[in-house]
C-alpha cells in the first residue's frame, strides 16, 4: 500500500519537473566539517545523474525523498560527468585538511547511475591533491561490492573513502512501512561487513544516515528511534553517524501528510535530546545535519531560540561536545507534546504482532 502511494507521488512531481540540463543541476560549496583527524573543511559536490534507481522504480523511492528531482532523469555520460567535475574542483585551492563530499541523487557504486570511467577519474584526481584527505560518497547497500569497492580504495590509497548509507532506523518495519527504503537490517550489515573486512588494507569507513521522525512516528519515539539506531549502528561496525532531521521535501508522500496537517517536523529541542543522549551512549562521531533549521519545512521551534539552537549544535558537531542547557518558554509545549502526543493515537502506527 505505501509504495502504490509513493509511486503515485513520484509519478506526479516527475511529470511537473522542469527539464533542466547537467551543467544546470551540478553545483559545489565548501564550508566548516568534522573530519576524522579534527575540525577541517569539506567541499560539496552536486554531480548530475539519471537518479536514484531505487526512486526511479516502481517502488517509487522513499517517502521523504525528492532527490530524485535533482536528477537529470536520463543517462549522463562520463564524459560531461568528468568535464563537471573539473570545472567545479578548479574553484577551489585545497591547502588545508579537506574532506570533498560527492552527492549523485543516488548511489555512486551503481554503474547503472554513475559511470564507472567518470567514477574512476574522479577518485583518481583526488588521490593527486594533498590537501584532501578524505573522500565521501552514497550508496544504498546492495551496492556495496567487494570487487567494486576495492577498486575504488586501491583508486585512492592515500585517502579515507567513506561510503555512506541511509540505514534510517534500526526498526525494519519502520523503514519497510513508513519510509519504504527497500532494504533490511542483514542487508545493511551485510555491507557494513564488507567495508570491515577492507580496512585491512585500506583507509576504508562507513557512515550511516539516520532519520529524526519519520512519518507516522510521535515525537517521543522519534527522539527514541534515533539514540537506538545510533547504538545499534556503533554496535555492528560503523564507523560515523549523521543524523538527519526530516525536512519537507517537495513532491513527497510527506509533505501530501505536512499540506493536510497531518505530519510536523521534528522539535530542535528534539535535536538537543538526541545528540547529548547519543553522546553518553557511543563513542563514535556523530553530526546532526542542521539543513532547513527554523523555516516551517524544516524543524523549528521558535523565533526566539531557533537561530541560537541551531549555532549550539554546529558547535556540537565540530567540537564533539554536547550541547550546553538553553532555556526558552517553548522548551515546556515541547515537553508537553514529547510526553503526550501519542495518546491520540494519530500519528503513530500500531503494529500486531503478526504485522
Amino acid at each position: 500500500m505505501m509504495g502504490k502511494l509513493v509511486f503515485r507521488n513520484r509519478k506526479k512531481a516527475i511529470k511537473r519537473m522542469k527539464k533542466r540540463s547537467p551543467e544546470e543541476l551540478a553545483t559545489a560549496w565548501m564550508q566548516d566539517d568534522l573530519l576524522y583527524s579534527g575540525p577541517g573543511k569539506a567541499i560539496f559536490m552536486i554531480l548530475p545523474t539519471i537518479g536514484c534507481s531505487w526512486a526511479l522504480s516502481e517502488s517509487g523511492g522513499c517517502t521523504m525523498c525528492s532527490y530524485i528531482s535533482d536528477s537529470h532523469l536520463e543517462p549522463v555520460g562520463s564524459d560531461k560527468i568528468i568535464e563537471i567535475f573539473e570545472k567545479l574542483i578548479s574553484r577551489y585551492d585545497i591547502q588545508e585538511k579537506t574532506a570533498v563530499k560527492i552527492f549523485t541523487s543516488g548511489s555512486f557504486l551503481n554503474p547503472a547511475e554513475f559511470p564507472e570511467d567518470a567514477r574512476n577519474h574522479i577518485l583518481d584526481h583526488l588521490n593527486t591533491v594533498d590537501g584532501v584527505e578524505e573522500i565521501i560518497f552514497e550508496s544504498r547497500p546492495e551496492y556495496v561490492k567487494e570487487e567494486i569497492l576495492r577498486e575504488c580504495c586501491a583508486r585512492a590509497p592515500d585517502k579515507i573513502l567513506e561510503v555512506s548509507m541511509g540505514l534510517e532506523t534500526l526498526d525494519e518495519r519502520t523503514r519497510l512501512i513508513k519510509i519504504n527504503k527497500g532494504f533490511s537490517n542483514r542487508d545493511f550489515e551485510d555491507a557494513v561487513k564488507i567495508i570491515n573486512r577492507l580496512k585491512d588494507v585500506f583507509m576504508v569507513k562507513s557512515k550511516v544516515y539516520i532519520l529524526v521522525k519519520p512519518i507516522l512516528t510521535s515525537e517521543k519515539n522519534a527522539i527514541k528511534e534515533a539514540v537506538d539506531t545510533a547504538v545499534y549502528a556503533e554496535k555492528i561496525g560503523v564507523d560515523r553517524v549523521s543524523f538527519c532531521p526530516v525536512t519537507i521535501h517537495r513532491g513527497t508522500l510527506l509533505e501530501d501528510l505536512w499540506r493536510r496537517g497531518a505530519y510536523r517536523p521534528p522539535w530542535i529541542w528534539s535535536l538537543v535530546e538526541i545528540i547529548n543522549r547519543t553522546r553518553e551512549s557511543v563513542s563514535i562521531p556523530s553530526i546532526m545535519d542542521t539543513s532547513g533549521f527554523g523555516t516551517s519545512r524544516g524543524p523549528f521551534n521558535c523565533k526566539k531560540c531557533n537561530r541560537d539552537l541551531k549555532k549550539l549544535i554546529i558547535r556540537s558537531n565540530l567540537e564533539q561536545v554536547p550541547v550546553p542547557e538553553y532555556e526558552c518558554e517553548c522548551r515546556a509545549r515541547w515537553s508537553a507534546e514529547r510526553e503526550f502526543s501519542e495518546l491520540t493515537g494519530s500519528v503513530e502506527i500500531r503494529y500486531s504482532e503478526d504485522t
